[in-house]
């Protein structure tokens, strides 16, 4: 069994450059990235296109690199999905493909769960398989439970409608959101979740929300009981700290999440440093 990938989101600092944020993970002995944004934007292929000119020249640039990329974080939602939504999102493909990325993030989109809702969702899942057995695309569309998917009487439903959907289960989401201990949400989606999203907070209202993010393992995230079941498993995929300082500029850096999870033992694997 594979061993499961470290990661973090971009999005806790998406100030940064790609070579910067991959030496930020060497630096704490994370596996992988995931990128929504870099250099200020989360306009990624506008980025890739200004920085490196052509696929090729992102694929050259990280292969350089002993971090991974193991997500392109896309806007593009399964409810509500336009052409022109849609075509943003296909402008994404030459470069994953080039690169090698094997997971384009997308959300769930809705807010009411009516029938249309999961009607639109499943046929914008439905013209994406088409697309990408038409054009040969290796990548795969992964659903963050964001929206609608964030509560677990509409998991089970759009699970049993899409039973080989691919899922990225935001852990926080379900919890807070949808009110459902963790566990148990896994017990729903282990078949389907390639990715997971973590992070930590507290209940006490912050500048946004009706609680605050704090640095992992000094919340209220029942890590420790998600982690064993996991385990129990043999859950290979990845796990990726989603610090959201990007929407939430009161967080502190990254860098210190980071730090925090290895020094709480909460995420990270110990490690020695020499």
């Amino acid at each position: 069994m594979p061993p499961v990938t470290s990661a973090f989101s971009t999005l806790g600092c998406a100030d940064l450059e790609l070579d910067e944020a991959l030496a930020l993970a060497a630096r704490h002995g994370v596996d992988a990235i995931e990128i929504r944004a870099l250099g200020g934007t989360i306009d990624l292929v506008a980025y890739f296109t200004e920085r490196f000119g052509s696929p090729a020249g992102l694929a050259k640039a990280l292969k350089a690199s002993p971090v991974g990329v193991c997500a392109f974080d896309t806007s593009l939602r399964l409810v509500g999905a336009t052409p022109e939504t849609k075509e943003e999102f296909l402008r994404y493909l030459p470069w994953a493909e080039a690169a090698g990325v094997t997971s384009l993030r997308v959300f769930d989109g809705g807010e009411t769960g009516d029938e249309g809702e999961f009607a639109e969702a499943l046929a914008t899942l439905e013209w994406w398989r088409e697309t990408a057995r038409r054009e040969g695309f290796q990548a795969e569309m992964v659903i963050e439970t964001h929206d609608l998917l964030a509560y677990p009487d509409a998991i089970g439903r759009f699970l049993e409608m899409a039973p080989d959907c691919a899922l990225l289960w935001d852990t926080h989401h379900t919890w807070r959101k949808g009110g459902q201990d963790p566990v148990a949400t896994w017990n729903m989606v282990r078949r389907n979740t390639r990715h997971l999203h973590v992070k930590d907070s507290v209940s006490r209202a912050g500048p946004r929300l009706p609680y605050s993010y704090v640095v992992p393992g000094s919340g209220e995230f029942p890590m420790a009981a998600l982690a064993a079941v996991l385990a129990a498993d043999g859950y290979a995929g990845v796990i990726s700290l989603e610090w959201e300082r990007l929407w939430h500029a009161e967080l502190p850096p990254l860098d210190q999440a980071l730090q925090a999870a290895r020094h709480n033992k909460w995420w990270l694997p110990a490690r020695h440093d020499k």
